[in-house]
């Protein structure tokens, strides 16, 4: 392959935009046929990984596993992905279960044809042609996308984080507000930027902890 056809090919990796509906899918899971609209009225966090029986991904399916009723809480299903056959998810939850003690409860989509991983982009041709990379799609109860984290085959994502990103998200929508960095429940939060010259110069005298007309935080 000559330099243009390999960055021709890599021009063409398909991205889906967030605040924008995520790409409907219908597939074949451990669990079943499952299609984008099972989840409506829920939060879904859909990731993918490289392949079954990999030390990095095991990993992060037990973490998952282990936060998956936290995460329930938050009326946010998981939803797993790689291109393998159901036959070795089942195999691989299984081999989990067994040598582990954890039970993977959420469902795996096997994308074979890799319809599912080509609509989200989890197929990079720099990383690989035939097996996702570390791709997490947050997708709202409306069935919009929220948010998307890439990471690298060699390296485990933080699960944690993702809690917390889900958490920050849904309080942004409940009380129409921003979060600071690393923002935890308990912690103030950002009230929007005044939009007008009058609104910044009454932002003063609204009770909230301001440290310029831009920069005003409140506690929830």
């Amino acid at each position: 392959m000559n330099a243009v056809t390999d960055i021709t090919s890599q021009a063409q990796v398909a991205l889906p935009r967030l605040n924008e509906p995520a790409p409907a899918f219908d597939a074949l899971t451990t669990h079943g046929q499952k299609t984008l609209a099972d989840y409506q009225g829920k939060w879904l966090i859909l990731f993918s990984h490289p392949a079954d029986f990999t030390p990095v991904c095991t990993t992060e399916f037990m973490a998952f596993a282990r936060r998956a009723d936290d995460f329930a809480a938050l009326n946010t299903e998981l939803l797993g992905l790689s291109i393998d056959s159901h036959y070795a998810h089942i195999a691989w939850v299984r081999s989990i279960k067994e040598s582990f003690g954890v039970d993977v409860r959420f469902p795996i989509i096997a994308d074979l044809d890799m319809k599912v991983a080509q609509a989200y982009g989890m197929i990079q041709p720099g990383a690989s042609d035939t097996q996702a990379v570390r791709a997490t799609f947050i997708i709202d109860p409306e069935g919009t996308l929220r948010a998307m984290v890439y990471y690298p085959m060699t390296n485990g994502r933080s699960i944690d984080e993702f809690y917390r990103l889900i958490q920050a998200l849904q309080a942004a929508d409940t009380h129409k507000i921003a979060t600071p960095e690393n923002w935890m429940p308990g912690q103030d939060v950002i009230v929007p930027t005044p939009q007008t010259t009058d609104a910044a110069e009454a932002r003063l005298s609204e009770g909230y902890d301001t440290k310029d007309w831009y920069f005003s935080t409140k506690a929830l």
